[in-house]
């Protein structure tokens, strides 16, 4: 006969991955508490709850986060672990090829993102590219799990999505990664389109009419053909540019009629309308450093020291002499 008391509480597992809030809501930045926000407005009950609590016991064993997938290990009753998976579709290439357009676009966007902090208005950004940072369905969603729990998702898959969430706060490119751009590659391109447009564009685009002649001497030099010859050379004709969309005070300024500079010359260091109040360095929290370096080897201290470097920093940046 069976003894189902077995099953009634999960395995304890020895170094598993814990949710770092001990109580109250999980997620601290503004991206993992958005991506929170979404899954709990699935309306999704006790399992949420009871996956909470397998997040904040360690009964996830392993997470690993790649491009349209999650993939984790979490502990039950059971001996044998279970596996998760959670999928969403990630965004195709010529998707992220608009996106960086635009993100390389702003100044902004590119200083936040190099300096490891995404924007809030990066939601928007993803939004005018047509391709949701966040799923908006529970059914963008394909949830895996193989527990006896007909439920989806089950507290397992629950506590993966916590947990993910901490991944999230821990390092914001997860996020983006998830949806098929992995920091290394993202930072790459954002350095080179912005480089482009402060060297002139590559393309043509901003190059006089002398430096044209210039070029197209090279180019006859180079091939032999004669002027006549470069008169019936095809022009390449890229893509439209991309209009970024305004952040700070270009959303101010957005709906302000075009005026020659003749008739402003007497204002034209005046703000025609009072700009927005902008912090003169990026708003980052105080423990910015501790969630890009990741928590330090036992030999110096372990999860232990992140923790207490953490409460230090906060209180140092709350300007707190004790």
């Amino acid at each position: 006969m069976t003894d189902f008391r077995e099953y009634s509480r999960p395995r304890k597992v020895d170094g598993g991955l814990r949710a770092r809030t001990a109580r109250g809501a999980i997620g601290r930045s503004w991206w993992s508490r958005r991506f929170l926000d979404v899954l709990e407005s699935f309306a999704l009950g006790t399992r949420l709850t009871r996956g909470r609590s397998y997040a904040r016991a360690g009964q996830v064993v392993s997470l690993d986060v790649a491009p349209g997938r999650v993939t984790a290990v979490v502990q039950g009753s059971r001996p044998e672990p279970y596996q998760v998976s959670i999928r969403f579709r990630p965004l195709a290439e010529r998707v992220w090829t608009r996106l960086e357009t635009l993100l390389a676009a702003q100044a902004l966007f590119s200083a936040r993102l190099l300096a490891g902090d995404v924007p809030p208005e990066l939601e928007a950004v993803f939004a005018e590219a047509g391709a949701p940072l966040f799923p908006a369905g529970v059914g963008e969603l394909t949830q895996r799990c193989d527990c006896p729990d007909f439920a989806v998702p089950c507290k397992h898959l629950a506590a993966t999505f916590y947990l993910l969430a901490e991944a999230f706060d821990a390092d914001p490119f997860q996020l983006l990664h998830w949806r098929g751009r992995d920091r290394e590659r993202l930072l790459a391109r954002l350095r080179a389109l912005r480089g482009a447009d402060a060297g002139g564009g590559g393309a043509g685009r901003d190059a006089g009419p002398g430096r044209g002649r210039r070029s197209a001497g090279r180019r006859r030099a180079r091939t032999g053909a004669s002027d006549s010859d470069d008169a019936v050379l095809p022009v390449p004709v890229g893509p439209d540019p991309v209009d970024p969309p305004p952040v700070g005070a270009g959303l101010a300024l957005a709906d302000l009629p075009a005026e020659p500079l003749t008739g402003m010359l007497d204002r034209f260091w005046v703000a025609p309308v009072p700009l927005p109040a902008r912090a003169p360095t990026l708003a980052t929290e105080p423990e910015l450093v501790l969630r890009q370096l990741g928590p330090p080897g036992a030999a110096i201290g372990g999860p232990g020291l992140t923790e207490r470097l953490r409460r230090a920093y906060t209180r140092f940046g709350d300007g707190d002499p004790d």
